[in-house]
């Protein structure tokens, strides 16, 4: 059934489709499966040229047992009271780390990500990631320097000194910005192209066409983070404008506890002066 678990002769399938030079969404098709079940079993298993039905059956026997004894004591803050369950949670995040793996990211740098993604505090110790994750020390922090590289992930020491990575809620908007100034650089190299080259030969036509999409492509999200950006100024300073009475005044506006409103002010205030 497509909801269900891949099956040795499911995996077979995809091992001889893959052989057979099928895509992804093909395999899928022929399975009945969605294609992103496919894409993830084959990335977290070799990717294409290693995949091997067998090896990947094992492999997954091996992490099943592995999130079955490793949830009481590796993920304390995954299980709360509100009874999420720890294996769909765990599940997740391999998800998410496959899709961060097919858009580029290396493996270990993705499963850190994912691991902070799905934690809700958003920080963890090396020692809790290399519990959690199975690997050494070394591996991950080699990983959260490359996620550091992208302005994905921060350090910081908790007082007893041990280091913290943390992921921050507009890590998002940060990207973005980020793909935004990398698309304005390609429109610029490619303008410098097409004097070189002269936009009437076909090479030179080549780089125009590319430097007018990726120029409009910096356009359109420059807007919307000039619009974002627009927001965050406001919001920095209403919060920086919240006086003692004001608290009150907000938290009967919003029906919350006053200890929730002046917590959530001084968490805005913090993210506020966490961006760069």
């Amino acid at each position: 059934m497509p909801g269900g678990r891949l099956t040795d002769e499911d995996r077979r399938d995809i091992a001889s489709g893959l052989t057979g030079g099928l895509g992804y969404a093909e395999i899928a098709r022929r399975l009945g499966r969605p294609t992103s079940t496919v894409s993830r079993e084959v990335t977290r298993n070799g990717g294409p040229r290693d995949y091997r039905a067998d090896r990947a059956h094992r492999a997954t026997r091996r992490r099943a047992i592995r999130r079955r004894t490793a949830v009481p004591h590796d993920v304390p803050d995954v299980v709360g009271a509100d009874g999420r369950d720890p294996a769909a949670v765990l599940a997740f995040a391999d998800e998410f780390a496959a899709l961060m793996v097919q858009t580029g990211l290396p493996r270990m740098a993705a499963r850190v990500l994912a691991s902070l993604v799905t934690t809700d505090s958003g920080a963890l110790t090396v020692a809790e990631l290399v519990g959690r994750l199975r690997v050494s020390p070394a591996s991950v922090s080699k990983a959260v320097g490359y996620l550091e590289g992208l302005d994905l992930v921060r350090r910081e020491r908790d007082g007893r000194r041990r280091e913290r990575y943390f992921i921050d809620d507009d890590v998002w908007l940060r990207t973005w910005l980020t793909s935004a100034r990398t698309n304005a650089m390609l429109a610029d190299v490619s303008r410098r192209g097409v004097e070189v080259l002269d936009a009437a030969t076909p090479a030179g036509a080549r780089l125009d066409q590319m430097r007018r999409f990726f120029a409009q492509l910096s356009d359109d999200m420059s807007g919307v983070a000039t619009t974002t950006g627009d927001v965050v100024t406001v919001l920095a300073a209403l919060v920086r404008a919240v006086t003692p009475d004001a608290v009150d005044q907000l938290a009967a506006a919003v029906d919350w506890p006053a200890e929730r409103v002046a917590e959530a002010l001084k968490n805005a205030e913090q993210l506020l002066r966490d961006r760069p």
